[in-house]
């Protein structure tokens, strides 16, 4: 029996796929020989991330990053194709974002994106080798990001006007942030279940759905005993079912990571606070005063939720002035 060519050409396609895999591409002239070579590189990366969704049941903020970071890249690329690229060119690529100002560090995961993405293509038999395994990440960036002293901080969660419903919502955010330490998407992810007013903790849920407990000031504990008793009962019933949020928006919804940022970004701009600061900047302070303070680094790593002692370490090196003012108290000849 002699096959029509349209089933030819699929077969072959899944062929190139992988014997064992189901996974589809869909075309859009079938009728046509397309060899998953030249398929576009739009319609490969979102192979990918539905790879990495469903096959590898990655986060949504994962799968978000890994999203943003393959844009960046088929921006640059233009007209020509992911597969195409070697090693030269995509050092070129790295270069192109060093030059844009990107931190080490973002360049970093940059890399380990395109990492991912190549091997995946490895995987499915698109490409027979990866030239982004060719890349190093450089050294470890250790620069210490922005920092706000204790008088700024104090200035910030001053800023929001207390008179209003948005304006409590606000200064309980900030407060929140600075008092725990959390991400702006650990914050955004909170429900009303993960505060424990009564015992003055609360539950964040950081990468990789990891849970930890960190313990909430009295001043957080007042501002948020306000905000739940007063006016978040307001907000939760513009929606049906009342939404579970802990920090909700001035329409009942969750609050976003980017509605977050520019929260902190407005009350920035009005108290006067340096421009480049963000919810990260918050998490860094609380991080810098606490060992400022003397807290050991241990319970510092485990109330941030870093995974390794290393992460947290960069935080010790702010604090040159205690360390001298030790040394002189108990240094026989400080």
């Amino acid at each position: 029996m002699r096959h029509s060519p349209e089933k030819s050409d699929s077969r072959n396609i899944m062929r190139k796929l992988g014997p064992s895999r189901t996974r589809r591409i869909v075309l859009s002239q079938p009728s046509q020989h397309v060899s998953t070579e030249t398929l576009p590189t739009p319609i490969l990366i979102e192979g990918f991330l539905h790879y990495i969704r469903h096959e590898r049941a990655l986060r949504e903020n994962t799968i978000a990053a890994y999203r943003r970071d393959l844009r960046d890249f088929s921006l640059w690329l233009g007209l020509r194709h992911c597969v195409s690229q070697d090693i030269r060119s995509l050092s070129e690529y790295f270069t192109h974002l060093h030059r844009k100002g990107l931190s080490l560090a973002s360049i970093s995961r940059q890399i380990a994106t395109l990492r991912t993405f190549y091997r995946y293509l490895q995987l499915e038999g698109i490409i027979q080798e990866s030239p982004a395994d060719m890349i190093t990440s450089g050294r470890r960036d250790d620069r210490m990001p922005s920092v706000l002293s204790v008088s700024q901080v104090d200035r910030l969660l001053a800023g929001p006007d207390g008179s209003t419903a948005q304006g409590l919502r606000d200064k309980v955010l900030l407060e929140l942030l600075y008092a725990t330490g959390c991400r702006a998407s650990e914050v955004s992810n909170m429900t009303i279940s993960d505060l424990h007013m009564n015992e003055s903790f609360c539950i964040c849920k950081g990468k990789g759905g990891k849970e930890r407990v960190v313990p909430l000031g009295q001043r957080a504990l007042l501002a948020m005993s306000q905000w739940v008793r007063e006016i978040r009962p307001m907000f939760a019933t513009l929606q049906s079912p009342p939404s579970p949020w802990a920090i909700l928006s001035s329409r009942g919804n969750k609050l976003s990571r980017m509605r977050i940022w520019e929260i902190v970004r407005l009350h920035a701009d009005r108290t006067g606070i340096p421009t480049d600061i963000g919810p990260h900047t918050l998490r860094h302070s609380f991080a810098t005063h606490l060992v400022a303070g003397g807290v050991d680094l241990r319970h510092v790593q485990e109330m941030l939720g870093h995974a390794s002692i290393a992460t947290t370490q960069r935080y010790t090196h702010v604090d040159g002035e205690r360390l001298r003012k030790v040394h002189k108290r108990f240094h026989p000849r400080g």
